[in-house]
């Protein structure tokens, strides 16, 4: 494989499992010093020792992305222990609230969107300045395809990730003169293990979502994960301020 990434530094957070491994695992694959993050300390860790008994460069900082200074300090760490930041991709993300608007409450709503767009602002207000001082570099935002369209029955996550979109384009257009970019990618329906646990436990529900992608299924996490290699690298020197889709033509119709 490639070298795209050697003598980078690159933070995942929700790097546990799904995209987020995957991503991770890509971009230390192409030489990427990866700093991992999650609330999972045992599965982070054990991402992170397979990467390194792959050759990779990884560490495992455990982080709560809602909680400010917990971002705070794995910008830092990143810095510290490599000496740089020159990318990330935030990642962390979830649904807590479910059903018509007016049913839901307010935890429901603040719990959407602090893992959902919080998370994504803390990320952004210490990367930024970390990555600037590295010379420039990229960041990538998971806003998932309903950052783009609606989708009943979820309305804070939905709001939730058109704000990482809004957050992303007017976030592009302040660093794009420090030579950093930011773009968010709107995925699809992942084969992720929170989704097989979820609504592609059984076979009804993985038909239904495999039926809402014209291609008839979902997509691999390995998939994304190429696709947000090719915008975290030089290669996409010019795309910033995109919402990107990976979606099996979910937003097409």
């Amino acid at each position: 494989m490639s070298s795209r990434f050697e003598s980078k530094v690159i933070v995942v957070t929700g790097a546990t499992s799904g995209m987020g491994q995957a991503v991770a695992e890509r971009v230390a694959a192409e030489g990427a010093s990866v700093v991992l993050a999650g609330r999972r300390k045992d599965e982070g860790e054990q991402v992170a020792a397979d990467i390194r008994a792959n050759g990779g460069q990884a560490l495992f900082v455990p982080t709560d992305v809602t909680v400010e200074s917990d971002v705070e300090n794995l910008v830092r760490t990143a810095v510290t222990e490599f000496g740089r930041l020159d990318g990330a991709f935030n990642n962390a993300g979830g649904m807590n609230s479910f059903g018509p608007v007016q049913d839901l409450d307010e935890a429901g709503w603040r719990a959407d969107l602090d893992v959902n767009l919080s998370s994504v602002f803390y990320g952004l207000k210490y990367q930024v300045p970390a990555i600037a001082a590295a010379g420039g570099g990229a960041i990538l935002n998971n806003a998932s395809n309903l950052g783009v369209v609606g989708f009943e029955s979820v309305a804070p996550y939905v709001a939730a990730k058109h704000g990482v979109v809004g957050i992303t384009r007017a976030t592009a257009l302040e660093t794009a003169a420090q030579g950093i970019r930011i773009n968010a990618l709107v995925t699809g329906g992942v084969d992720t293990p929170l989704a097989r646990a979820t609504m592609l436990a059984t076979d009804e529900g993985r038909a239904m979502v495999a039926g809402l992608h014209p291609v008839g299924r979902v997509a691999q996490p390995e998939e994304i994960a190429a696709f947000a290699a090719f915008l975290l690298s030089d290669e996409a020197s010019f795309v910033t301020g995109a919402a990107l889709a990976i979606d099996g033509g979910f937003t097409a119709r």
